[in-house]
């Protein structure tokens, strides 16, 4: 037991050590500020993040947990099998609009998958600053690729080619990125005469510049061109606004030549002959903790490592922040000053770990943590990002520019931050409203909301009920312990329950425990003896649509903030409910059109046996385009089969039109050629703006003998008695709709006894991201399989092999198309 518990250990840290190396590897690959990996985990369908490196876990916690049917690159990614390169925001929300909206920053992104056997291990993804549109300058993507192949390769050998064994349920483990460069001077004096323009450094600055003393021409212009050529122009007006008395309200962010910030403080310092001359601070955030010279700042500064960690404290900020510098350093940020983290500071922060621009916004000090004498209840916070450091400047307001940043409430606002729950900002409205968009059911609106909202708020249970005939039904649940709702189905509105009275009243309720719930509603039935709840009305202009049930394991309190923004998000529901639910009504309504032109039976013979099979598609109107027939023809049978293009009730319309067509050349005995070609010219002369593809074969029973003819179809599969199974190449013609010249050629074949022949619509054999040759290969080895025993005495049914056929697709929860399905079997001849 010992030994196997040291070979897990052994195992473990193989691993961590295999994704720590992965993911540093790609920062510099991609010239990254953020690396980390995604692996499958115990849950299916669910990605975890096991490593980040560069940025704060807390800070990335929303996407900690990714489903791989998520519109999300790491998701596309790990699905599709391919790198996913987003170079900058505009191309990310291009393709990724809620993604984006969850990281409304100027970054790129590069997302490769780990390959591992028949579907990725995971997905090494990389967060860098954005760059213009080509992406090649920058990127090594052989480097990247190679790297994820590696990666693939020691995962798999960790697990002896176990790739089912490769998987992450934990945390992810943080880390740091490697320095970029070593230490040097942080902080540089000069002083400046405006009289003479000349410029007296002192050997912290020269140092800090990486001059010798004899290497400086003493000028201001010198020193804009060794500080920051590219904003030398505003480092020189800079001095002349200091020389006239217009001190600078903020340091000034400057760009050294190698990119990095600085920043400069000026002050006048004394009379001069053209005016007073101008004392000045160079600052280099990215070496602050390396220097102590930063204690003698008269702004408040710090400095936090790329995890969030306090590594360098100047007095001044910690006497603005009220709390000692031992009592700051080496803590997290949402530890030492918890105020400045939870939304909306921690989109700052994302921002500026993220992007190379400083942010700038006010920050509010509790109540007991501020100065004495107080110097304002308002901070002005800017952060200026470093490669490796964050360097944040702290000031009173007062001293702050407003217009770089949100300006301050007025004196006694209530402190817009709950430190005891900061979690509903976490989900911006934005983000639900880009999700929805995509959901067109109400079944795909509940999978949104439990997918979103849960995670966004730490809740673990979620009932929607919707309103029909003044009574609610539960639509959708989660987490509710097995029955318990079932009470409460169908109550009606005079019901006193707390979901009712949120949608009669139009108020939300919110319940910090049970034992809240249980004193406003005696008798009401509880599943839990702990836990919050929230209710929320769901109401769409004016509509009363149903409510909405948030739960918790524990007992919470509910800020005024989040009582909003759940608020809002509900209306959000209500309002995609609603269009859900006409749709729905829209989607029966094509469906009973579909199922009424359908045939109840089809056409029988002594000696064939046939079997059909339909599915409609599961994503809203995805139904109406697929048939198929079987059709009396003189002595023989009419075998159809045929796919509308487009779907919805339009579909159906045209398909019913068709398949009357179809029927009726079938039952005049045409030839195949002349029934595809009558009924092309009839769909042309209706000009419903829609064309369809077809298969019509005409069979003798008693000889096997088959003319068939084709329309744009797909081709039929022949399984032979003996087991081998083929692709018929049948010649074709265009679709039907398209061309009142087009001729559809006819090929012969022979159906010999104990055969089975498969007509089938692409619903059954096409998959995103996969060729289409490889479904209808799928489908002929299944057939292979399937119809082993079918046709013989005592054998399977036809019927069990058309189930078989179509049993993944009807167990499918997502069908992108409909699928038809259309077998035929000749009899074979008893004592023959």
């Amino acid at each position: 037991m010992a030994g196997s518990d040291e070979r897990a250990v052994r195992t473990r840290a193989r691993l961590t050590a295999l994704l720590a190396d992965a993911s540093t590897g790609a920062l510099t690959a991609a010239g990254g500020r953020v690396a980390g990996v995604y692996l499958r985990s115990g849950v299916p369908g669910l990605l975890r993040l096991s490593v980040l490196v560069g940025l704060p876990g807390p800070l990335f916690k929303p996407w900690w947990r990714l489903h791989v049917d998520r519109p999300f690159p790491v998701a596309d990614a790990y699905r599709l099998g391919v790198p996913v390169v987003l170079p900058n925001a505009t191309e990310t929300m291009r393709r990724y609009p809620q993604f984006a909206a969850g990281l409304p920053f100027p970054f790129g992104s590069v997302h490769m998958p780990v390959p591992g056997g028949t579907e990725p291990l995971g997905v090494l993804t990389v967060l860098h600053p954005a760059v213009a549109d080509t992406v090649d300058e920058f990127l090594d993507r052989g480097v990247l690729a190679r790297l994820a192949d590696g990666l693939g390769a020691e995962l798999l050998g960790l697990t002896d080619g176990n790739a089912n064994a490769v998987s992450w349920d934990a945390e992810p483990l943080c880390l740091r990125p490697p320095a970029s460069r070593p230490a040097q001077a942080a902080v540089g004096r000069f002083s400046w005469d405006p009289a003479t323009s000349a410029v007296h450094p002192d050997d912290r600055l020269l140092a800090l510049l990486g001059l010798l003393p004899g290497e400086f021409a003493g000028t201001a212009a010198a020193l804009a061109e060794a500080l920051a050529p590219a904003d030398a122009h505003r480092l020189l007006a800079a001095l002349r606004d200091a020389a006239a008395g217009r001190v600078p309200k903020a340091p000034l962010g400057l760009r050294a030549r190698n990119g990095t910030a600085r920043l400069l403080d000026l002050w006048p310092a004394g009379t001069g002959g053209a005016g007073p001359a101008v004392d000045g601070v160079v600052f280099d955030p990215g070496a602050a903790s390396a220097d102590s010279a930063a204690d003698l700042l008269p702004q408040g500064v710090f400095c936090l490592d790329r995890l969030g960690l306090m590594v360098y404290v100047n007095p001044a900020a910690a006497r603005l922040a009220g709390r000692s510098r031992e009592a700051l350093l080496g803590r997290p940020l949402w530890e030492a000053l918890p105020w400045l983290t939870g939304p909306p500071y921690d989109d700052h922060l994302r921002g500026a770990l993220l992007s190379p621009e400083p942010v700038y916004f006010h920050a509010r000090r509790p109540a007991g943590e501020r100065d004495e004498p107080a110097e304002g209840d308002w901070l002005a916070v800017s952060v200026h990002p470093g490669t490796d450091l964050l360097t944040c400047v702290l000031t009173p307001a007062t001293r702050m520019d407003t217009t770089r940043g949100t300006a301050p409430e007025q004196h006694g606002a209530p402190d817009p931050v709950d430190r005891g729950h900061a979690m509903a900002p976490l989900y911006r409205p934005i983000a639900l409203a880009i999700a929805l968009t995509d959901a067109v059911t109400a079944r795909q609106v509940s999978e949104v909301v439990m997918q979103e909202l849960l995670p966004a708020f730490g809740g673990r249970q979620l009932a929607i009920y919707l309103l029909q005939d003044r009574h609610l039904y539960l639509a959708w649940e989660t987490g509710f312990p097995q029955g318990f709702l079932a009470p409460f189905e169908g109550v009606g509105l005079d019901a006193h329950l707390p979901g009712v009275e949120t949608l009669t009243t139009g108020r939300p309720l919110f319940f910090e425990s049970m034992g809240q719930i249980a004193a406003a509603y005696p008798g009401i039935a509880l599943d839990a003896e702990q836990g919050a709840r929230a209710f929320l009305p769901l109401i769409a202009s004016g509509r009363p649509v149903g409510s909405c049930i948030l739960g918790f394991d524990r007992p919470r309190s509910y800020s005024t903030e989040e009582r909003t923004v759940l608020t809002a998000l509900a209306g959000l529901i209500a309002h995609a409910m609603e269009r859900a639910r006409r749709y729905d009504d829209e989607a029966a309504l094509a469906r009973g059109l579909q199922q009424a032109l359908l045939p109840r039976r089809l056409s029988a013979h002594p000696r064939v046996e046939t079997a059909g099979r339909y599915l409609p598609g599961t994503q809203g109107m995805d139904v109406g385009g697929d048939w198929y027939d079987v059709v009396e023809a003189g002595d023989g049978l009419a075998l159809v089969i045929g796919d509308v293009q487009g779907h919805g009730v339009q579909a159906a319309a045209t398909m019913g039109q068709l398949r009357s067509a179809v029927r009726a050349f079938a039952l005049g005995d045409r030839p195949p050629d002349e029934v595809l070609s009558g009924s092309n010219h009839l769909l042309i002369d209706l000009d419903p703006g829609q064309f369809a593809s077809c298969c019509y074969l005409r069979l003798d029973p008693v000889t096997g003998r088959a003319r068939v003819a084709r329309a744009g179809h797909l081709p039929p599969l022949l399984r032979a008695p003996d087991g081998r199974t083929r692709r018929l190449d049948i010649a074709g013609g265009v679709v039907l709709g398209v061309d009142p010249h087009a001729r559809y050629p006819v090929t012969e074949l022979l159906l010999e006894p104990d055969a089975i022949l498969a007509l089938y619509t692409d619903g059954l054999v096409e998959r995103p991201g996969t060729d289409i040759d490889e479904g209808i290969t799928a489908l002929r080895r299944a057939l292979a399989r399937a119809g082993g025993a079918a046709g013989r005495r005592g054998g399977r049914s036809l019927a069990g092999v058309a189930d078989r056929l179509t049993a993944t697709a009807r167990h499918a929860t997502d069908r992108p198309d409909d699928v038809a399905l259309l077998l035929a079997a000749r009899r074979a001849v008893p004592g023959r």
